[in-house]
């Protein structure tokens, strides 16, 4: 069965449908939240053109309470589970393109979910729509279900668990390929203090797994001496910085909370300058603790043997008149635990003068599945049929995807390991702006779904 040819053969539909996803900015948004509706008005249209593209090519669809949506096919009561989510991080500044419209140039398609996770979504779906076209028989029932929350906690899943039926085993199109077999565990941590400080008020970053790309810190005063202390301070670590009135302004680089080192922290930035050029002792501590995106003055510090390294991101700062919260979000592989993570920021906390302490507000324990189980070495198999790449081995990942949520699954692309540019345009990886793929790739992963189904359902 030639499943490239029928996926390029389906390219002006499927951009068509991407199109009608991207153009909705289904980003979580409480307050449109209604019944059918728990993560706001847009991530439930989202769902509901989703569930419509179902209907319309004549699946079996169901609405989990506006949680998540199930797309079937077939009546089997052996399961294939394929898991995408609708929401999207906040959109961001600087595109240079429409972030919510489909554009395709010179061979990369652009706008916000293209990578992440509108367009794999789609791609298992038109997958999904090949293997139904075809007739082609299944001993397993697959369900392609979309989750509305999995870029703010994965809220979706959890009710989805309580309250649907759960795949036996399948994989999450929202990685990278060939096959990502585990995932690091993710720990979200708070430091909460009520010290003075010079800092009147400081709020930067949206959500706790973007690097803080640009940050505003108002200042109870700053004279000319710490002006000029601040272009140095810009000039010599290499960033673009402002200042109005008693407010100064760093732009950093956003990137994604797992690979903290792409990425330029704005707000930490901030910390470090005010904490020196202010004698400031909260910005010290502050800094002394979030300085280092593997945690190491924390002791925390972690290379693990499957998984590589613990890191360590600044999310949201938020200091008002004295009072600090600040959610740091962690990566951390299967050689170390939560336990022993957060005993390395009490001592560190309690090593400082400032009385800031250090709160777990949630933990993930990692995902691990069997390298050399039947469902990755089945998977390795379909991608290297289709990319001819017997070198890329499976491997683990720092992100967290829909997979550490059920037993039995892996992460599977969309992303080409070593991936060459073939353009001069910028293009963003998720979470970063003018977020873009590779159209032939993006089509590849079509063709590479429809066989791996068929090939998990044999």
């Amino acid at each position: 069965m030639d499943f490239l040819k029928f996926a390029q053969e389906k390219q002006e539909d499927f951009l068509k449908d991407l199109n009608t996803l991207v153009s909705i900015e289904s980003t979580r948004d409480l307050s449109t939240k209604a019944e059918n509706a728990p993560f706001g008005k847009k991530c439930r249209e989202a769902l509901d053109a989703m569930l419509e593209m179902g209907k319309r090519d004549g699946f079996v669809t169901k609405d989990i309470d506006g949680y998540a949506g199930v797309i079937e096919y077939g009546e089997q009561k052996d399961t294939l589970g394929v898991l995408g989510h609708l929401d999207i991080v906040p959109i961001g500044d600087d595109w240079t393109k429409d972030p919510l419209k489909v554009t395709v140039n010179d061979g990369y398609v652009f706008g916000r979910g293209v990578m992440d996770d509108k367009g794999p979504a789609l791609a298992a779906y038109y997958a999904l729509k090949i293997i139904k076209e075809q007739n082609i028989p299944l001993k397993r029932r697959v369900m392609l279900i979309t989750g509305c929350d999995e870029e703010s906690g994965m809220e979706c899943m959890d009710y989805y668990k309580e309250h649907a039926e759960i795949p036996q085993m399948g994989f999450v199109p929202d990685a990278d390929f060939p096959v990502i077999y585990g995932e690091k565990g993710g720990l979200h941590v708070v430091l909460e203090s009520q010290d003075e400080s010079v800092i009147q008020s400081f709020h930067a970053g949206s959500r706790p797994n973007i690097v803080i790309g640009k940050a505003d810190c108002t200042l109870v005063s700053i004279n000319d001496k710490q002006k000029e202390e601040f272009a140095y301070y810009c000039k010599v670590n290499g960033l673009q910085g402002s200042i109005e009135g008693n407010t100064i302004h760093i732009d950093g680089v956003f990137a994604h909370a797992a690979m903290p080192w792409l990425g330029v922290n704005a707000a930490v930035h901030i910390l470090n300058f005010v904490g020196q050029s202010f004698d400031d002792q909260l910005a010290k501590d502050l800094y002394h603790i979030l300085q280092d995106w593997q945690g190491k003055p924390v002791g925390i510090y972690k290379n693990g043997l499957y998984m590589s390294f613990l890191t360590m991101n600044t999310g949201i700062v938020d200091i008002e008149d004295g009072k600090t919260r600040i959610l740091i979000d962690i990566r951390y592989p299967n050689d170390t635990d939560a336990k022993s993570i957060m005993e390395g920021f009490d001592a560190t906390c309690a090593s400082l003068s400032s009385n800031i302490r250090a709160i777990m507000e949630s933990d993930s324990k990692p995902l691990f599945v069997d390298p050399q189980s039947k469902l990755v070495t089945d998977l390795m198999a379909v991608y290297q049929k289709y990319t001819k790449d017997t070198f890329s081995c499976a491997f683990t990942l720092g992100g967290g995807t829909y997979a550490r949520k059920f037993e039995n699954f892996v992460s599977y692309g969309p992303v080409l390991p070593n991936e060459v540019k073939t353009t001069d345009q910028f293009v963003g990886e998720c979470h970063q702006r003018d977020e873009g793929i590779k159209l032939e790739n993006l089509i590849q992963a079509i063709a590479i779904y429809a066989d791996a189904i068929v090939s998990l359902c044999s």
